[in-house]
């Protein structure tokens, strides 16, 4: 009987695989059952009461609701409310959204601001020379007088404006005197009385 020479591509293929019992090394099953192991004991014999004085030694008042003693910050206020359409350099959207940036409105007399802020606008807004035509949404049951006055004094204050702070009894003043109020402002023709 003769033998069959394998040839060369036969030669260079690897044996065919076969499932080898490659069990886990007693030491690391050992390892494994002795941390176990130890932490059943642990648990069980440790006191869960534990001793306070090992926590961080905070108290229930620690956790307690800060007083509303500081000062309201207009920019966070801008940033959460009015940045989206006036953007945050003031100059907002031309043609959409008018600018609080040199704005008459805003820096010629407070008391259009602070009306504006309450109530809103829904019409015509003339603003440096360009009509704007939207809405502006009331922050007058939304904000308090310290949260309106806050917000025009960091606006008339920044992008380029330059106007005294606004204080919380004139916005106070400007919201009694136009209680009765229950609609938006209609741009320019009701705005006209307080600019």
């Amino acid at each position: 009987m003769t033998s069959i020479k394998p040839d060369a591509a036969q030669q260079r293929e690897n044996a065919d695989p076969d499932e080898q019992v490659k069990p886990v090394p007693f030491v690391l099953l050992f390892l494994i059952a002795g941390l176990f192991t130890w932490a059943v004991v642990y648990l069980a014999t440790s006191d869960l009461s534990g001793n306070q004085n090992w926590g961080d030694s905070r108290t229930a008042a620690d956790f307690a609701a800060p007083v509303a003693t500081t000062k309201v910050d207009g920019a966070a206020l801008f940033t959460a409310n009015c940045i989206a359409c006036h953007q945050a350099n003031g100059n907002g959207i031309t043609g959409v959204f008018p600018p609080l940036a040199e704005s008459d409105w805003i820096v010629a007399k407070e008391d259009a601001a602070i009306q504006i802020l309450i109530h809103g606008i829904d019409g015509k807004l003339t603003v440096k020379g360009v009509e704007y035509h939207g809405q502006m949404p009331h922050f007058g049951a939304k904000f308090n007088d310290d949260e309106i006055a806050a917000v025009l004094t960091y606006v008339r204050s920044n992008f380029g404006n330059h106007a005294p702070a606004v204080n919380a009894a004139s916005v106070k003043a400007g919201r009694e005197h136009t209680s009765g109020r229950d609609k938006a402002w209609a741009g320019d023709i009701d705005l006209a009385a307080f600019k």
